[in-house]
């Protein structure tokens, strides 16, 4: 194949590629102005279920639902995955009065979940269908109709699923949205059901999860000397200490960049007490806080240790990046 020839493949395959893009795009922009009060009863028979969703379908749709079923179920609403197919074979035990059925079919006429619609029906559970087709038998027998329906597919040949599965998908996604919205499903409700990912880190690891505790916080009373106060610093490696009143109450810390700054100012210091040199009423955090929140505190003031205390003032624990980084809370 020569370089013309190269070019001339380049050149349509990239025109058909825009093309493809084009018309996915706008069968996902038209659903918006079809969406109407099916919309809104589709979500109040999902809001009423006492079960859970099922949602099936087969062939591309089956792909579709069980991405849409994930979504769900990630998101605040009770969901799972039966292949139409399979249900006629068994799995149709998954399925009790108490659960609601959204069917994915683009022609509404798929066999396997035809098969399966009066069986649903008479165990009572209640029938969502997303179709493009509005006359289908499938449509005719739900409860609330989805319209997903599309113009033409994104295929050549106008056969290929293309533009009906992501209009599919992306009802799917307003679906799924709005079911969080209603339930007030917010971020901690989401690190719960994403426990091994970045927000689960963020969102459920605490400061006293990470902060360090008793003899590895680093700390000094205020009537100790200035080479108690470096001492300290060098053993406990968080370069910094904290300075102590009666109780256990922060009175002010002292940095590795407040040493360099005294320095500075007073390269004699032998004479110096670690009330003259300490930084008062420091930046403190409950332990109780998220370690999410110590590290906006942190990045807000610029600073890379923190001082863990009570409401009273008692220092409880200490932490610095590095700590949050080995949490993954960075």
């Amino acid at each position: 194949m020569n370089d013309r020839s190269k070019k001339a493949i380049s050149t349509s395959a990239l025109e058909l590629a825009r093309k493809v893009l084009t018309i996915e795009a706008g069968a996902v922009s038209g659903l918006i102005s079809r969406l109407d009060e099916r919309f809104l009863d589709a979500l109040g028979v999902i809001l009423a279920c006492r079960g859970r969703v099922v949602v099936s379908g087969v062939g591309k749709s089956g792909h579709i639902a069980r991405k849409i079923a994930s979504t769900l179920a990630s998101t605040g609403t009770p969901a799972f995955f039966v292949h139409a197919a399979e249900a006629g074979h068994g799995d149709l035990g998954m399925i009790t009065r108490d659960d609601v059925v959204l069917a994915l079919s683009n022609s509404g006429q798929s066999d396997e979940l035809l098969t399966i619609i009066p069986l649903i029906k008479r165990r009572g559970a209640k029938l969502i269908a997303l179709t493009g087709n509005p006359d289908s038998a499938l449509a005719r027998e739900a409860d609330v109709r989805l319209d997903a329906g599309v113009a033409q597919e994104a295929c050549p040949l106008n056969l290929a699923p293309t533009a009906s599965t992501t209009a599919a998908l992306a009802l799917g996604d307003a679906l799924a949205v709005a079911l969080l919205d209603a339930r007030g499903f917010d971020e901690q409700d989401f690190a719960r059901a994403h426990p091994g990912g970045a927000l689960g880190r963020k969102l459920l690891i605490h400061v006293s999860d990470v902060m360090r505790t008793g003899n590895d916080v680093p700390a000094v009373s205020d009537t100790d000397s200035f080479s108690d106060l470096l001492a300290e610093i060098s053993r406990k490696s968080m370069g910094m200490t904290a300075i102590l009143g009666p109780g256990k109450r922060v009175l002010g810390i002292f940095t590795d960049g407040d040493l360099r700054r005294t320095l500075e100012r007073k390269p004699d210091v032998r004479a110096l007490k670690v009330t003259d040199v300490m930084k008062r009423n420091p930046h403190t955090i409950a332990p109780h806080k998220l370690a999410a929140e110590a590290l906006e505190l942190m990045e807000r003031h610029k600073i890379n240790q923190l001082l863990v205390a009570t409401e009273t003032g008692e220092l409880v624990g200490a932490l610095n990046m590095h700590d949050l980084f080995r949490a993954k809370v960075i």
